[in-house]
């Protein structure tokens, strides 16, 4: 065998180098904890910008408008990253919904009751807690969806940072009620928020979906071995049905969510290994969660954050505003009560029980994660307000300082159990009285004790 060439290897090897760094960069936009920081930058570079010397250049960016206009496609840099980008993190959500679905803890009755019942409840008390508070004030009840929503990566990325120790079916729990959260903001989005429906390019849009869940199905074995396969045919297609469901009138991210639970979960009938007994879904939400993390959520907060306080004559009317109000109570306040009252509602009712390593404290603090709406609060609060109105401006600070306070309580809270959690964990493997039982555990509730068997 002889050596390659000099040459060869000079060219192979810097792209050998570049394809290892986008790897790195992909693990890294992975994590829960990074997208979550990510969306933080962004939102704050906003504010900033739209409130310095500056901010003429960040309205006149946002609002640059391009596009296709026959094709009701001249939208503003802001309106490509709500209804464009955003379908982006609405397809990995319907992944995540359909996998729980198909072959998750949602396919079960016994483990979906808990987490689906306390998302409704999560749901229903901030709502009715927005409109008690805008009870009279002509035009602000149509904001009531904005503090119902959980931002599964802003609260998931807190539990990464704070909950180490923290029993795991607590972060199952967690993600299981934002999925069903996002599911029902979806539907909320869809009925509510659809003024007007365009018959002819909705069924233009569900024949589309359908060639794509088709191609899908059956050509899952390319999608599988060749990552740019999807790019190069899915892409497209799906761009088709996005295209005509904003035409339709329906909110276009909702497109996102009708592709996903078209691609396959299961294997396909008779195979057991290979390509086509791939996991098509979990496939997918691998490759795509770091576009959506590292570049489709923070530049859609970019451009939805960036409000104008208005100097301290701003703050103090923000501060006043029943919508403002509203939404903080709803998401800070709504949102734990709503999530434990409903669970304890169900636990008394019925024989369900939480899982034995739940605690009622931990579930507490995992309700007020709840309280951090942020991507879908934003985006609802465009659709309920328009963009020049002071409600809309208010509303948005409103959301960041309810998902801010339910952020920073939840997380003193999570990080005191977390402490606990800790100790009881390096006490398992310390035993000074050599009775078999850690120390720590001769002042601990029995019922604490069981967290850890």
């Amino acid at each position: 065998m002889t050596a390659p060439s000099p040459d060869r290897t000079d060219l192979r090897a810097p792209r050998w180098r570049g394809y290892a760094e986008a790897a790195r960069v992909s693990a890294v936009l992975r994590k829960e904890a990074v997208g979550g920081a990510l969306l933080v930058v962004a939102a704050v570079a906003a504010i900033v910008w739209a409130n310095s010397p500056a901010s003429e250049g960040y309205f006149a960016l946002r609002d640059f408008r391009f596009g296709y206009e026959p094709w009701h496609l001249e939208l503003s840099l802001g309106a490509w990253a709500a209804d464009g980008l955003l379908a982006i993190f609405f397809f990995l959500v319907g992944l995540e919904l359909k996998r729980e679905l198909v072959v998750g803890d949602l396919r079960r009755f016994s483990t979906a009751v808990v987490p689906v019942t306390a998302a409704l409840g999560g749901v229903a008390v901030p709502a009715l807690i927005y409109v008690a508070v805008v009870r009279g004030q002509e035009g602000l009840a149509q904001g009531w969806a904005i503090p119902t929503a959980t931002d599964i990566a802003f609260a998931v990325a807190v539990l990464a940072l704070v909950g180490s120790h923290l029993p795991s079916p607590l972060r199952i729990f967690l993600l299981t009620l934002a999925v069903v959260d996002d599911l029902i903001a979806i539907g909320i989005i869809a009925v509510f928020y659809t003024e007007e429906i365009a018959v002819l390019p909705l069924v233009v849009a569900a024949g589309v979906v359908a060639v794509y869940g088709v191609v899908a199905q059956r050509y899952r074995s390319l999608f599988a071995n060749r990552p740019f396969a999807a790019w190069l045919v899915l892409l497209p297609i799906g761009f088709v049905a996005w295209a005509f469901l904003h035409a339709s009138g329906v909110h276009a991210t909702i497109a996102g969510v009708a592709l996903a639970f078209t691609i396959p979960v299961k294997p396909a009938r008779g195979a057991t290994d290979g390509p086509r007994a791939t996991d098509l879904a979990h496939e997918f939400e691998h490759r795509f969660r770091p576009l959506s993390a590292g570049f489709a959520v923070p530049v859609f907060a970019f451009f939805a954050a960036g409000v104008a306080v208005g100097g301290t004559d701003g703050i103090f009317r923000a501060a006043t505003d029943p919508v403002a109000l509203g939404i903080v109570a709803g998401l800070v306040l709504g949102k734990p009560i709503g999530i434990l009252l409903a669970v304890r509602t169900l636990t008394l009712v019925t024989k369900i029980r939480l899982h034995p390593a739940l605690r009622w404290v931990d579930m507490l603090g995992v309700a007020l994660l709840a309280g951090i709406g942020f991507t879908v609060s934003l985006l609802i609060s465009e659709l309920s307000f328009s963009a020049a109105s002071t409600e809309g401006d208010d509303a948005k600070i409103a959301i960041m300082i309810a998902s801010l306070l339910a952020a920073l309580i939840a997380s003193g809270l999570l990080a005191s159990r977390n402490r606990r959690y800790r100790q009881i964990a390096a006490a398992e493997a310390i035993d000074d009285d050599g009775d078999g039982t850690p120390d720590i555990y001769q002042d601990a509730p029995r019922a604490e004790m069981r967290t850890t068997e």
